[in-house]
């Protein structure tokens, strides 16, 4: 984002919105600053919430890129966590179906685990599964292909299957001796699983609304309001203090300039603004008066006619002028040669290198003009005094 230091512009609406636009996505554009000072602090404020809002905007998309995990990671029934519960703090609270395989399994080979999980085992898998659910256990040991598939049929997708299995264990359909099924069942078993069948069957009764291996995978939610509710804020708060510092600015110019330029003769308010005392000096109100000539010209016919009877007004004036000087010479009266500055004049660089400070002191034989805005003529006594400027 660059400046544009053209001066000659009028910042209209168009300009305010591409200023808009290059802050808040930093775009690499040429702007135009406003130049008052109510719209120049309006542009800051604009500028900050463009910088908490993106950093907002940043941390909740950094929030969501990152993966976290939700659930406890067991390696299997032999993790140090189940195996020795009263070595972590704070334990984990985990058990099983009393009087089941798993339950006599975990007897004869953890003992100390078995005898710890008494005290929340459940006695349906309904009630464990909805135990940890609601979070009164923390995980609940049972047979894989069972949990499974309750871990499938879970809408919400709330259930998890972690860790390995500890031992497989097959199931038999017994035939009684030299029976003529037997090969009839191994040729059709063997069939189903050669052509997939019992995979499909697998799958369409095994998998339910949450699919496996898909469950952690979440959908991002929108950003809401409230996570952008300080930037919204500051920027609230900085409309209104805009408004309060436009207020004053109209007051000032308004209603204090003119009073204010008539006590300020030696530059005070300048050392407190520069904008303040350039408000009151008679060079700063030529620029201003320029810069109105310039971008602010009639633009209906309304102001056209206005404007043309004011110069034939000043015309005639003149003419009039001119009339009665005339008159003077006619009576032998000469009037006085006064020399007026005009706004080109005014507007042109000082020439450093002589004096321009005029004093206006009493003189034995005439006393000096006070008119800031007028030049004795070369006959005029006058005293030139060396300036000094300084810069803060």
């Amino acid at each position: 984002m660059k400046r544009n230091p053209s001066t000659n512009h009028r910042f209209s609406f168009c300009r305010t919105y591409w200023l808009v636009w290059a802050v808040l996505f930093q775009a690499a554009v040429h702007i135009d600053s406003p130049r008052g000072f109510t719209a120049r602090f309006m542009t800051n404020v604009w500028a900050l919430f463009a910088v908490v809002f993106l950093a907002i905007y940043t941390a909740n998309l950094a929030a969501f890129m990152i993966t976290r995990e939700e659930f406890h990671e067991f390696t299997g029934v032999d993790d140090h966590r189940l195996a020795r519960p009263f070595s972590h703090k704070p334990m984990f609270k985990f058990g099983t179906i009393p009087w089941s395989h798993t339950d006599s399994t975990l007897a004869r080979y953890f003992k100390e685990m078995h005898a710890y999980m008494l005290a929340f085992n459940k006695s349906t898998v309904a009630e464990g599964i909805e135990a940890v659910i609601s979070g009164e256990m923390d995980a609940f040991i049972y047979d894989g292909t069972v949990l499974d598939y309750l871990v499938s049929q879970d809408e919400d997708c709330r259930l998890l299957t972690v860790g390995s299995w500890y031992a497989m264990t097959g199931y038999g359909i017994a035939f009684s001796r030299n029976s003529k099924y037997l090969q009839m069942f191994n040729k059709r078993l063997l069939e189903y699983r050669d052509n997939g069948d019992l995979e499909r069957l697998r799958r369409y009764w095994m998998t339910g609304t949450c699919k496996p291996g898909k469950e952690v995978q979440k959908s991002s939610d929108p950003l809401a309001l409230e996570q952008f509710l300080s930037a919204f804020l500051l920027l609230m708060m900085g409309i209104l203090l805009a408004a309060v510092f436009l207020f004053l600015e109209y007051v000032y110019f308004k209603y204090i300039r003119q009073h204010l330029a008539k006590s300020d003769d030696g530059g005070t308010c300048a050392l407190f603004s520069l904008s303040v005392g350039k408000s009151l000096t008679f060079r700063g109100a030529v620029y201003e008066t320029q810069d109105i000539l310039r971008h602010h010209r009639c633009k209906d016919p309304i102001c056209d006619t206005h404007l043309w009877k004011v110069k034939h007004e000043l015309d005639m004036a003149k003419i009039r002028i001119r009339q009665l000087e005339k008159d003077l010479e006619a009576h032998g009266i000469k009037p006085t040669q006064t020399k007026y500055i005009d706004a080109v004049e005014v507007a042109r660089p000082r020439d450093m290198s002589r004096n321009h400070v005029v004093s206006t002191e009493y003189l034995p034989d005439r006393f000096l003009p006070t008119e800031i805005y007028r030049i004795p003529d070369n006959n005029t006594a006058r005293t030139e005094i060396a300036e000094i400027e300084t810069v803060l």
